[in-house]
């Protein structure tokens, strides 16, 4: 992929679906241009997971400074609100940031702002919990308030809950909690937002080529070391691909079918990503994955 043109003072952000090359560009602006690579991916926060998740490597990291990757715990409950806090020093450093992942309610909190809504009871958590196990994330955005509803992703169960969540927790949408918000970290002109276009039969062909190397790495072994605390309740245990080579490990798929369904569940987060970013990112800059 080729470098755009960059100001090196001025804070780079890298957003990109899944096997699009997003962690490789930052890499490249990293060693060109210096700065710190900061992770913008809701999964690689977790200790645990590195080869499943697609983190830089310990080579990479040695190329560049990498900061908030595996770096919570896994039974943590990591929020965007979390992940905002811990980027207020950073942003604050010597070091110009280099923001890059795939989850885009991070970037959208940071350019645009996140409502500082109360934490979520235990115990409205647990019935949400239950009910999306339960495959009733339809009932729940049924009793949503139509504007939030409206406004957030209906395809997306974790988006659902926490909408679900917040209603039953604080007694206000979700929508009304975010147009309440105050303002962004980093707004959007004071960065260079930049996010990879893929073709989705290139993307596919990528996804399924970088899972094979994935399982040729040790992704099996790594799912295999974190089974004694698998918890499908946890947020670590959303990595793509993970709940499939569970399955394998306990006998309840082939390991040939257990690929094959991970493809498939990687290909529709991908999906779910471009999506969000057609939506929500349109005022980025494109840049075409090659």
């Amino acid at each position: 992929m080729e470098l755009p043109e960059l100001d090196p003072a001025r804070p780079v952000l890298i957003a990109g679906p899944t096997a699009s090359g997003k962690s490789a560009l930052a890499l490249a602006i990293a060693e060109e241009q210096g700065g710190v690579i900061v992770n913008a991916d809701a999964l690689q926060v977790f200790e645990g997971w590195r080869v499943l998740t697609a983190r830089p490597s310990p080579d990479e990291e040695n190329r560049a400074p990498h900061v908030l990757y595996g770096h919570v715990s896994w039974r943590a409950d990591y929020s965007v609100g979390h992940w905002l806090r811990e980027l207020v020093p950073i942003l604050a450093g010597p070091d110009r940031p280099i923001i890059v992942g795939g989850t885009g309610l991070y970037f959208t909190a940071l350019t645009e702002g996140l409502a500082e809504i109360p934490a979520t009871p235990p115990a409205i958590r647990a019935e949400a919990d239950a009910r999306i196990a339960a495959g009733d994330a339809a009932g729940l955005l049924a009793e949503l308030d139509a504007t939030t509803a409206a406004r957030i992703d209906r395809q997306n169960p974790v988006r659902i809950q926490r909408a679900w969540e917040v209603l039953h927790a604080t007694g206000r949408g979700l929508a009304e909690w975010q147009d309440a918000t105050p303002p962004p970290l980093l707004p959007l002109a004071a960065a260079q937002p930049l996010v990879i276009d893929a073709r989705k039969d290139w993307l596919n062909a990528r996804i399924d080529t970088r899972f094979d190397a994935m399982i040729a790495d040790g992704a099996l072994d790594e799912v295999r070391a974190n089974l004694p605390r698998w918890d499908t309740r946890l947020l670590s245990a959303r990595a793509i691909g993970a709940p499939e080579l569970v399955a394998h490990l306990r006998g309840e798929l082939a390991l040939e079918d257990a690929v094959a369904a991970a493809k498939i569940a990687s290909r529709q987060y991908a999906k779910r990503q471009r999506t969000w970013f057609r939506s929500k990112l349109g005022a980025w800059r494109r840049v075409a994955a090659t």
